[in-house]
């Protein structure tokens, strides 16, 4: 064993028995969802529910990402040219509308909505992508210092396609051969983790280069911690 794995084992802000015990209970709180349908994949945890928001929702979504987006960024010291290209920002959680709909994503999960980020909405226009990537914390990396402590690892993603771009802007899962294509009001959730509570590299994803119009998402990452009570106490 490789001493970043000691590390990784050891450390109580990615505990494997804390993921594996949050996979399972929202396992079968999205199974028993009548609206959430499993895609068919190996060695992944991948669901889709379609028509979760209705135009309206998405549209107030799509506005606020436009008054508020700027450049993407990434991690400092996993800074990689065009690796990331399009705009982004947080919701304010405190937002009524944003609120609402953080809720009842929180609520199709069965996760506490304080164990998750605040909303992050992203929009891509001609050519922008966001390269292959894992939505779970690598602890080797600088920033494990920082987001450690601060609601520790990652263990859900969900995700929510606002608007149909003419062309490109897939979400796509190289290592398990499926692609996503945007679809308005469509939330799409995987587990980061696998059943045993350790990151699942299978998931590494993209969002392709938009070929035509423009793409709007939103995303929120659960963690396995309070994130917001953890993240209010440090400022």
């Amino acid at each position: 064993m490789t001493a970043a794995q000691t590390k990784t084992k050891s450390d109580p802000n990615n505990d494997p028995a804390k993921l594996a015990k949050i996979g399972s209970f929202v396992t079968r709180r999205l199974e028993s969802n009548p609206l959430v349908v499993p895609v068919d994949v190996p060695n992944a945890q991948i669901y889709v529910y379609q028509g979760f928001l209705n135009a309206a929702d998405c549209k107030i979504l799509i506005d606020k990402t436009d008054a508020e987006a700027v450049p993407s960024t990434l991690y400092k010291g996993t800074e990689q040219p065009g690796f990331r290209t399009s705009y982004s920002c947080h919701l304010s959680r405190w937002d009524a509308d944003i609120g609402r709909i953080e809720a009842r994503m929180s609520d199709v999960l069965g996760i506490e909505n304080d164990y998750a980020e605040t909303m992050q909405a992203q929009r891509y226009q001609l050519g922008q992508e966001f390269k292959a990537h894992h939505d779970f914390f690598h602890p080797s990396q600088d920033y494990w210092q920082q987001e450690g402590p601060s609601g520790g690892q990652r263990s859900w993603t969900a995700m929510i396609f606002l608007n149909e771009p003419d062309e490109g802007g897939t979400t796509e899962f190289p290592n398990l051969g499926i692609g996503v294509r945007p679809q308005s009001g469509m939330m799409l959730i995987w587990n980061n983790m696998n059943p045993d509570g350790t990151p699942n590299y299978k998931t590494l994803h993209t969002g392709t280069p938009v070929k035509a119009g423009v793409k709007y998402v939103i995303t929120k990452w659960y963690r396995q911690n309070n994130w917001l009570e953890l993240t209010t106490a440090k400022s």
